[in-house]
């Protein structure tokens, strides 16, 4: 009984606090603060300058504001032209055309950012002109832009995965490599679906491109050499067990540098915008980060997380049946948070949940990031949506309905997930690491 008045007044609490406005992680640090006052007889401020120092000074976190830089880096240079240059000859004859160009150009900058708006940004500011301009349909350049973004998430080096990792004491490694396969199979799924509507639907009939022969193919392909090199040299790293998650970000921020300067877009200024806005979200981040923490150990001391994996244990509930249920709550909870806040919200109570159900933790946390890039297409705060709006001035409705078929295609791949555990689990039991 009191643990159920424990999650009513953590539940009351939190969503009050969100309500009025108040930042995710000082929300987050209310809630642990009133459960602390509340429901045991330590003192709440003591705990939580321990707590927030320690979560704050984790060596594995340093890598989180490395590819973030990284990400901010490339943003600032030419890579979203350069990369349609090189993709775009080798994607005009497949069903569907240049809208391909849409998903591999996501899948490649996901490799060297780790943040879905980055990519979608970075990719939709040069595609959808283009496609637009040869009459491609629009909301499929929207729906595929809206969809293949969320890659960011899951191909290392992500974000979302550093969070994970960072929160449950996992390796951010083998985080990152069991990302690659799941990432590649998505990623397939999306062009899978585009030559099927290129080839069914009626509406599919964009202005067909001048033919190339192979040898300008091959030249046009050189603009894709310092982007993919980029790539080589940050999971290479990482996958041959020459460099940890850390170091590989260091590598990743040398490398942007380098191949913004040699393409002239480097200067003073990008260099400080750069730096100013991955000081920005590395400090949102990390505060999200503190208040997870505090309210971990403020749930610990009441007992709730142990609780509520008995209560689930008592139900007897299939593996199957667990994840399904998790599912259907990621995807409601990302209906209102942020992918990285679903996450750090979460783990306290669902970690114990999986862990006793016997759920690989490395699969479980490919599994939560589909979950959680669902989230950035679902309305009302799928940031995704939001971004896209910014980008072409369509209604929400317009854009929400263009990403429908992706978040499918994405439930689909949990499923698959589920059917072919391997393909999250194979690649770390097989690697080297540091």
């Amino acid at each position: 009984m009191e643990q159920l008045a424990a999650i009513g007044i953590f539940l009351f609490v939190l969503f009050l606090l969100l309500g009025t406005g108040v930042w995710v992680g000082l929300a987050l640090l209310g809630v642990a603060f009133v459960g602390m006052e509340l429901f045991t007889v330590r003192p709440p401020g003591d705990s939580m300058i321990t707590t927030i120092w320690t979560a704050s000074s984790s060596w594995t976190l340093t890598a989180l504001p490395l590819f973030i830089w990284m990400g901010e880096i490339l943003y600032r240079t030419r890579l979203s032209e350069d990369m349609f240059r090189g993709l775009s000859p080798w994607m005009m004859r497949l069903p569907g055309g240049l809208l391909h160009t849409n998903i591999v150009g996501c899948t490649i900058f996901a490799a060297v950012s780790g943040s879905s708006a980055a990519t979608l940004t970075t990719v939709g500011k040069m595609s959808i002109p283009e496609l637009r301009r040869r009459d491609y349909p629009e909301p499929m350049v929207i729906g595929t832009l809206a969809g293949a973004a969320t890659l960011g998430l899951m191909i290392p080096p992500s974000l979302t995965l550093i969070v994970y990792g960072v929160t449950i004491n996992e390796s951010i490694t083998k985080l990152f490599i069991a990302g690659i396969l799941p990432g590649l199979v998505l990623a397939s799924l999306f062009m899978l679906y585009v030559a099927l509507y290129a080839i069914v639907s009626k509406r599919y009939n964009p202005r067909p491109e001048p033919p190339m022969d192979f040898v300008q193919k091959l030249k046009n392909s050189r603009f894709l050499i310092p982007v993919i090199c980029l790539i080589l040299l940050v999971i290479g790293s990482m996958y041959l067990g020459y460099a940890t998650a850390t170091e590989a970000a260091a590598f990743g921020v040398i490398g942007s540098l380098v191949l913004a300067a040699s393409q002239g877009s480097l200067t003073f200024k990008t260099f400080i915008d750069s730096l100013m806005g991955a000081t920005r979200t590395s400090a949102m981040i990390a505060l999200i980060l503190a208040g997870a923490a505090f309210l971990s150990l403020s749930m610990g001391f009441t007992g709730l997380p142990r609780g509520l994996a008995n209560l689930i244990a008592d139900m007897e509930l299939s593996q199957f049946q667990l994840l399904m249920a998790l599912l259907a709550f990621y995807i409601v909870l990302g209906c209102f948070l942020d992918g990285i806040s679903c996450v750090v919200l979460t783990m306290a109570v669902v970690e114990p949940m999986v862990r006793s159900a016997g759920i690989d933790i490395i699969w479980f946390g490919i599994f939560i990031t589909v979950a959680v890039e669902m989230a950035q297409i679902t309305p009302p705060i799928g940031f995704n949506l939001f971004v896209l709006q910014g980008m072409t001035r369509h209604e929400m409705s317009f854009i929400a309905r263009a990403a429908f078929p992706m978040f499918l295609i994405m439930v689909l791949m949990v499923f698959i997930l589920i059917a072919f555990p391997e393909l999250a689990t194979w690649l770390p039991e097989n690697m080297r690491t540091r």
